[in-house]
């Protein structure tokens, strides 16, 4: 799994970065990648995907979990959920007589439009006059739209590439599938739109990303940019909104005002980037002029729990708290059905409090007849 997950130069994952700034990966390409536990988790999560839907296809495969390290009943149900899911596509595309096949991790030549690219799609279901691809997230920090996604779109086009032979693809349906924040997201675009975007944006800004050719631009993609907090256009782009230091909020005019909203989030970013890669360096051994390393603030705590509570019992007092279990540790001990069968008359969402983000959210506005609802 760990060898097939392997990237190209050009990821389909990194390309919401590398097409907007295309000398993004050059200029990072000699820096070691970052592992994370998040990501670890992530692959042993998809690896047990791989396992349910090959089961529900009817194949004999290994079963992981006896190897999986960060296994958990979350991820044991968000695998089954995200198999069920493919497997209901493949059988409503039986049933209607289009004679599907299906496809799963599967490996995919994309040069034709990224040079040396190759990715590997999580799904794929090939019916007769569609094509479905479905990519698995286990992701938690922020939901993931398929409408618009490049790394989607560039899966879907290696798809139509390497099995064109095989049926006259007219619909593409790409879907993100990320059970942990309930996303099920999809778009559909017909093949020859999708094609025509393939050849006449893709294939020109991956070469110039290929050659580290183009202007840096910095935005939300900077995030995932293993030289953003040393990167100069970010530096001047955020270091812009001192422009507006002396004037008063009232005193904005509306494209400012969106200015300042667009760019503050990336802004505290940008800070936070910037004192990482400082902390990093100071604390390789290597001097920052102006800068030093201190002890930050220490919390105390116990150094045995165990023998801590039974010293206070004999005190004659009880050290523990008793309250019942949050929303999610609740789930997880419960199982999302229980949860739902046993808690769900009990569960509410209240209206979450006012926030100004762009028009370009997907979220419904809050009309002026709404508002006396989140002021109950």
């Amino acid at each position: 799994m760990t060898e097939e997950r392997m990237h190209a130069v050009l990821s389909p994952s990194a390309s919401g970065m590398w097409l907007e700034c295309t000398p993004s990966v050059r200029l990072a390409e000699n820096l070691p990648d970052q592992d994370s536990v998040y990501a670890r988790e992530g692959t042993e999560a998809h690896e047990l995907c791989e396992y349910h839907l090959n089961k529900m296809m009817g194949k004999a495969v290994e079963d992981p979990r006896g190897h999986l390290e960060h296994y958990t009943q979350e991820m044991e149900d968000c695998a089954v959920e995200y198999a069920s899911y493919v497997y209901s596509l493949y059988l409503q595309e039986a049933e209607a007589g289009r004679n599907p096949t299906v496809m799963i991790e599967q490996k995919l030549d994309i040069s034709r439009f990224v040079p040396e690219c190759f990715g590997t799609a999580d799904s794929i279901i090939l019916s007769r006059g569609k094509l479905y691809v479905t990519d698995f997230k286990y992701g938690v920090g922020v939901p993931v739209i398929a409408e618009g996604n490049t790394q989607m779109r560039i899966y879907a086009l290696g798809a139509l590439d390497c099995f064109s032979n095989l049926c006259d693809t007219e619909d593409v349906i790409m879907t993100i599938f990320q059970p942990r924040l309930g996303n099920i997201s999809s778009s559909t675009m017909k093949a020859s739109d999708l094609l025509e975007w393939g050849e006449s944006y893709l294939k020109p800004r991956a070469q110039l990303a290929f050659n580290g050719e183009g202007e840096t631009k910095s935005g939300p993609w900077c995030r995932f940019c293993k030289v953003k907090a040393s990167c100069r256009r970010r530096a001047e782009d955020n270091m812009a909104l001192a422009s507006y230091e002396f004037k008063q909020p009232e005193l904005l005019a509306d494209d400012e005002l969106r200015d300042v909203i667009t760019r503050s989030e990336e802004l505290v970013q940008w800070a936070n980037d910037v004192k990482g890669y400082t902390l990093s360096r100071l604390l390789g051994g290597k001097r920052v002029e102006g800068l030093k390393l201190v002890e930050g603030r220490s919390v105390r705590r116990y150094t045995d729990e165990a023998a801590a509570a039974e010293a206070v019992k004999k005190a004659g007092y009880d050290p523990y708290a008793h309250t019942i279990l949050g929303l999610t540790a609740m789930t997880s001990l419960l199982g999302k059905k229980q949860f739902n069968d046993i808690l769900g008359p009990f569960i509410t969402r209240p209206h979450g409090k006012p926030t100004v983000v762009l028009e370009s959210d997907s979220r419904p506005a809050i009309t002026a007849d709404d508002l006396s609802e989140f002021n109950d």
